[in-house]
């Protein structure tokens, strides 16, 4: 019964929003996981108004509380069912539709944002964007998701034997806690608002996260070393829905995808920005910062995890190919 009632909401929201003759559309509605000022809201912010602008008013888009829907999985079901038509998507719920999208999830795997992207604005980028597609979801662009570094209370990590027996927060994420499991310490899975308290409870000793995450939260208070490896670096993908897209003209469609793109090269400066500024703060803080002299002790450890991917039928091809590239 709920599942009916739920299908005729989604109706009824549709039809409401499809215009009849002499009518402007109804506002579009969009979805954004990210609070007011962050890079990735910003952004979408300049598609609205880049959308407004290239269909002369025919298409306005309106925000969701970021916080209105929770988890980005149901946000993808609400897509695909046109309850909502705009949203910015981590990869981790997209590789549930790709799952050669799951190969972003590996760590050591980039050299950089720069290595990320051109993948993702080539031909692979394509092929994702093609599947999606297929399944309900049209990619205008690519988001920098952040690169993740450790951060430790007690002292650094200047090597990779430096992480032995440690406790490391992670997400829950198995390609997140095999990684500590093959580095030599013990993976915690914890909620990231139980990050900080994890800290000075003792509960864990070590965390990663994006830089941008570790100033805005003030976890340098607890944890004042970090290791700047940038292990994993994901992409978020900036998606209407195949409902809405099929409804566009031509010009319209022109309109979201040059909108799209100028979106998603600004997201990526902003980003940039953003962790300067990260670093700088989190310097004046006192914040210990550590290169990366050598990875290959920590790339050499992953052979386990990458093995595990590249028995993917789906996945062992691009993988493949971004390894051979960094």
């Amino acid at each position: 019964m709920h599942q009916v009632f739920r299908a005729a909401a989604a109706c009824a929201l549709i039809l409401l929003a499809w215009p009849t003759a002499g009518q402007t559309p109804a506002p579009l509605r969009a979805f954004n996981p990210h609070p007011e000022g962050a890079p990735a809201t910003e952004a979408l912010r300049s598609f609205a108004a880049a959308v407004q602008a290239g269909t002369q008013g025919r298409y306005r888009i309106q925000f969701l509380p970021h916080a209105a829907i929770g988890e980005q999985a149901l946000a993808l079901q609400m897509l695909k069912a046109g309850e909502i038509d705009v949203a910015g998507i981590d990869a981790d719920p997209l590789s549930d539709t790709i799952p050669t999208l799951e190969a972003f999830h590996l760590p050591f795997l980039f050299s950089g944002a720069a290595h990320m992207f051109r993948h993702l604005d080539g031909p692979m980028g394509q092929r994702f964007a093609e599947k999606l597609k297929a399944s309900g979801y049209v990619v205008l662009g690519w988001y920098n998701g952040g690169g993740s570094y450790f951060y430790c209370a007690e002292k650094p990590i200047t090597r990779q034997s430096d992480m032995a027996g440690l406790r490391v927060r992670v997400r829950n994420v198995d390609a997140h806690a095999e990684m500590v499991r093959l580095l030599g310490a013990v993976p915690v899975t914890m909620p990231d608002k139980e990050v900080l308290e994890g800290f000075r409870s003792s509960k864990i000793d070590c965390a990663e996260g994006t830089m941008v995450d570790y100033e805005a939260g003030a976890l340098y208070k607890a944890a004042r070393y970090m290791l700047l490896d940038q292990h994993m670096i994901s992409p978020e993908a900036l998606v209407v829905s195949t409902r809405l897209w099929n409804r566009l003209g031509a010009e319209d469609q022109r309109a979201f995808l040059d909108a799209g793109k100028a979106s998603a090269l600004l997201m990526r400066r902003l980003w940039e920005q953003r962790m300067s500024a990260a670093r700088t703060a989190l310097t004046k803080e006192g914040v210990q910062f550590s290169p990366v002299a050598d990875f290959s002790p920590y790339v050499r450890r992953m052979a386990p995890l990458y093995k595990k991917y590249t028995a993917h039928p789906d996945v062992r091809g691009d993988l493949l190919t971004i390894i051979s590239e960094q």
